[in-house]
């Protein structure tokens, strides 16, 4: 009998050398792989800038499957890190720029991340998070001294970690294979509590060849902008993996999405597909961009939460764009079902992406056959999560074998394709990132004037949802919605703050003292499409511009 080793049984397999290597191998070194405010990249080049980041954090002492977590934002030195973390053989672990720093710290100690990776922008929410994680030996920032850390924490910049390579590992390289781990990223999904969904190296290729290329048709003449950052699923598909994916060109765009911002890049930079979503496209509109600013753009997609039927519309007769939307999550790592270039239905989802199966079930896991019938959507295909770290409970309630439940309700159209009716559960979206009540509701009712709380999703005017807080004030104490508002500030992300603020004399209850939440969306679901506030309010506004969309009202 021949003995062989345990890995020699896989063909050995590296996400960036899919993405990079082997376009520079196809002759495609000299075409433009990113354009980022800072600088631009050849594939070469790129290259060239992942092996001196892959040489630095070896010599942090980055090591094979070990989590690289990173708070920085859209910009070279954030691609570079991603691709390099994956080439050494190492997790990836993007986090939202968003959260303050206890959040991020959370984050931290979750993944027993031994370096973190920041930059200037957010070198306070760092700092933060790392007084707050013990195992952290080595913080490396961009455009900032990191300092002061807790001590034992060596700090370095980003150059001096580039010039550190003094054994001449320069384009080192370990063996990893399809399932070997590449990239985590953080979701609060269907559960509330936020984990990280595993994802290996060969996911990322299925997810640029099955909807990239197979829906997309992406080819190396696109140009890829995208509303969405790379931390998150659908950020870092449409402007890492399909791109890269075909030798296209990725525009790094590190600021807030504002639509004055993105329409004179996409004019600037020739973009050709335009990734976004509901609560971009909405301010879009109300802008006062001009008509042609999206003359290049052959394709826009949308993401995120479903897309209202008005905005497909509107956005075709004044832009003359065509979106495509679409479903994906995190767990899949990007969109399963989408509309088709053309072939478009407004106000659903469109139909299954090849390389993925849906079925839709009740309530007993019944499959559902019928048409016009809701359910819940499931999910099965290559691309699909191993699971949740150390969320075992979880893992086994959301990965049922070859299947994934989404969480999302659903029914299949005469035509085949599939509209979003909601969440199957409490969960919210606000501007399509997953809100988990019971957190609002916890910041809450830890203050002194709060009794009871229950954080329902309710639809601006163009049927987004937002959240909103419906409050029970303490015995003689009053509700004040700005000073609650003000409260969630310092602990909670700005997209997860109420957006109005409603006090009751008591919340509405079943006979075994659970809130009835179906009813208090029902209640207040006219609240902020009556208020005074900005109907395309962003999650991601400034504090000033948030303001502007909070009321509060007595119920």
């Amino acid at each position: 009998m021949t003995t062989t080793s345990a890995t020699a049984a896989y063909a050995e397999f590296n996400a960036t050398d899919y993405l990079v290597g082997r376009q520079v191998e196809r002759g495609n070194g000299s075409r433009a792989a990113v354009i980022a405010p800072s600088r631009t990249l050849t594939y070469s080049e790129l290259a060239v800038e992942v092996d001196r980041v892959a040489s630095g954090l070896h010599e942090l002492g980055v090591r094979p499957e070990e989590r690289v977590l990173m708070c920085m934002p859209d910009e070279v030195e954030l691609f570079t890190a991603i691709l390099a973390t994956m080439s050494v053989g190492a997790v990836a672990v993007p986090a939202s720029t968003m959260l303050t720093g206890a959040e991020l710290g959370k984050l931290v100690v979750d993944s027993r991340a031994r370096v973190v990776l920041g930059s200037a922008e957010f070198a306070c929410q760092v700092r933060d998070a790392v007084a707050e994680a013990p195992e952290v030996g080595d913080v490396v920032m961009v455009r900032a001294r990191p300092e002061p850390l807790p001590a034992g924490v060596r700090g370095h910049t980003w150059a001096e970690m580039l010039a550190a390579d003094s054994s001449g590992t320069a384009g080192r390289r370990f063996r990893t294979w399809e399932d070997s781990p590449a990239l985590w990223l953080y979701t609060s999904g269907t559960t509330g509590t936020p984990k990280a969904a595993m994802h290996r190296h060969v996911d990322i290729k299925l997810v640029a060849e099955n909807y990239g290329q197979q829906v997309l048709g992406i080819t190396t003449e696109d140009r890829c902008l995208s509303v969405a950052k790379l931390f998150f699923a659908y950020g870092i598909g449409n402007t890492m993996f399909f791109p890269l994916s075909v030798g296209a060109t990725a525009l790094l765009e590190p600021a807030r999405p504002a639509p004055e911002l993105l329409a004179d890049r996409a004019r600037r930079d020739r973009a050709t597909l335009l990734f976004g979503t509901p609560s971009f496209w909405g301010p879009l509109l109300a802008s006062e961009v001009p008509d042609d600013a999206f003359a290049s753009v052959r394709q826009a997609v949308s993401a995120g939460e479903a897309l209202p039927a008005r905005m497909f519309h509107s956005m075709a007769d004044r832009f003359g764009v065509e979106i495509l939307d679409g479903i994906g999550s995190t767990e899949m790592l990007h969109i399963f079902i989408s509309n088709r270039p053309g072939r478009v239905h407004p106000g659903s989802s469109g139909t299954v992406v090849p390389g993925y199966e849906v079925q839709l079930r009740d309530e007993s896991g019944e499959v559902i056959d019928a048409e016009d019938t809701p359910g819940e959507l499931y999910v099965r295909g290559g691309s699909a999560a191993t699971g949740y770290w150390c969320r075992a409970d979880i893992s086994r309630q959301v990965f049922l074998g070859d299947w994934m439940r989404t969480g999302d309700t659903y029914l299949r159209n005469a035509d085949g394709t599939y509209s979003c009716l909601g969440r199957a559960g409490d969960m919210l979206k606000a501007g399509g990132i997953w809100v988990s009540p019971g957190e609002v509701e916890n910041q809450l009712l830890a203050h002194p004037d709060v009794a009871e709380v229950a954080v329902v999703a309710v639809p601006d005017p163009d049927g987004l949802d937002k959240p909103i807080a419906c409050v029970v004030p303490m015995p003689d104490r009053t509700v004040d919605g700005e000073a609650l508002i003000e409260w969630c500030r310092g602990d909670l992300a700005a997209f997860k703050r109420p957006r109005e603020v409603v006090g009751l004399t008591e919340l509405p209850k079943t006979a075994t003292g659970k809130i009835r939440r179906n009813v208090l969306r029902e209640t207040f679901a006219d609240v902020l499409r009556t208020g005074s506030g900005d109907p395309y309010g962003q999650e991601t506004a400034t504090d000033e511009a948030d303001k502007e969309t909070r009321n509060v009202r007595t119920g």
